[in-house]
């Protein structure tokens, strides 16, 4: 396993909008990117009883998005996704160059 900084948020903190987290439930979403590192490989997150597992963490620039990837974060291109999150952050700057975390996670079946 790579050597991964320090994390800088939880993992309860990682799916936390209500349309997002119906997109996870729903089995649309198996993918989240955050300006932190919310998950460790391995860590469980557990949304309205449903557990799910990190299977990979990784650092991305916004410039490398590509619609396929988007389409794990449950939007169906990356201008869709852009739309959301600078709805969510207004003010924020799109730049290429800016780098998010990548949290990759499947439910588990107990």
């Amino acid at each position: 396993m790579e050597n991964l900084p320090p994390k800088t948020c939880t993992i309860d903190r990682m799916v936390t909008q209500p349309d997002d987290v119906q997109l996870v439930l729903q089995g649309k979403k198996t993918a989240t990117r955050r300006n932190g590192r919310y998950a460790d490989p391995g860590e469980v997150m557990e949304l309205e009883g449903k557990k799910y597992k990190v299977s990979r963490v990784y650092q991305q620039s916004l410039g490398e998005l590509n619609d396929e990837e988007i389409q794990r974060e449950g939007y169906g291109s990356v201008e869709e996704y852009k739309n959301y999150i600078l709805s969510m952050h207004p003010g924020m700057p799109w730049l290429p160059h800016m780098k998010v975390w990548v949290h990759e996670f499947q439910e588990m079946n107990e």
